[in-house]
């Protein structure tokens, strides 16, 4: 499989920033709700593409809800219900890194929930789902998907990463181990709310350039939109002064320049 170069990939996501912007304006326009479930398992890249479309929009019409764990109270609230106050208004786009498919897959595996509960979230989340779709939402969900090797490999660069080891948990270190069993919930929970109403929309993501750019293009052809994009204001001169003397700039405390005598050799 062939790779992007680094120039055409910039290229190509610039040109859907504004697409994407084109979107948002529509979506504002419109009152839309739009909600976008990441799910697939860790290393996947699904925050790499989280992040790159919302850096284009703008962050009072676009949020990135990416929840931790439950609280007391939460865990004895209807299991949706944490996810609810999340949803969209009019208007506004939300992006879920992780969402409530957590129960199918991580709390599935880890046995955080019972059996019970698991079952249950099966043959309630289609219901959930079709209601959400009945209120005039619009449910767009992406599985991220990643190959054994490509996943360890990936675990590796976190771990040899001093910036990137946040990214790897405890319990990470124990999911490692449970590959099949990730698979297993993976393959069941498709099996029950992959529905032609709300399907699944999976991403090959073994390369994380090509998966961003393709998810974006895939969520850009379900909404349309307009071809709008504002329109480039003009600037008159800034008025003279008229008088105001501002207070001396060496009155105020400057953080130090440390990169005063730095000379750029790239």
């Amino acid at each position: 499989m062939s790779k992007l170069s680094k120039k055409y990939y910039e290229k190509e996501l610039k040109r859907l920033y504004i697409e994407l912007v084109k979107l948002q304006s529509t979506i504002r326009k419109e009152g839309l709700k739009v909600v976008v479930l990441f799910e697939g398992r860790d290393a996947a890249g699904k925050g790499g593409t989280i992040k790159r479309i919302a850096e284009a929009l703008n962050p009072r019409m676009c949020r990135v809800v990416a929840l931790g764990v439950p609280t007391e109270r939460e865990k004895n609230q209807w299991y949706f219900q944490r996810y609810v106050n999340h949803l969209p208004a009019d208007g506004e786009i939300v992006l879920f890194d992780r969402s409530w498919y957590n129960r199918a897959g991580v709390e599935r595996v880890m046995g955080f929930c019972t059996d019970d509960e698991y079952w249950d979230f099966l043959r309630s989340c289609p219901n959930f789902e079709r209601m959400l779709i009945r209120s005039g939402i619009i449910l767009i969900k992406y599985w991220f998907s990643v190959s054994e090797e490509e996943q360890e490999k990936r675990f590796q660069d976190r771990i040899n990463d001093p910036t990137k080891r946040w990214k790897f948990s405890d319990m990470d270190v124990v999911s490692r181990m449970k590959w099949v069993e990730y698979s297993q919930a993976k393959d069941e929970m498709f099996g029950y709310t992959d529905t032609k109403q709300s399907p699944w929309c999976v991403v090959d993501s073994d390369d994380k350039k090509k998966a961003r750019l393709n998810c974006i293009n895939h969520l850009l052809s379900l909404i349309p939109y307009d071809d709008y994009v504002p329109e480039k204001k003009v600037l008159e001169p800034r008025p003279p002064a008229t008088g105001y003397v501002r207070t001396p700039i060496d009155e105020q405390t400057f953080i130090p320049d440390l990169y005063a005598d730095v000379e750029d050799e790239s």
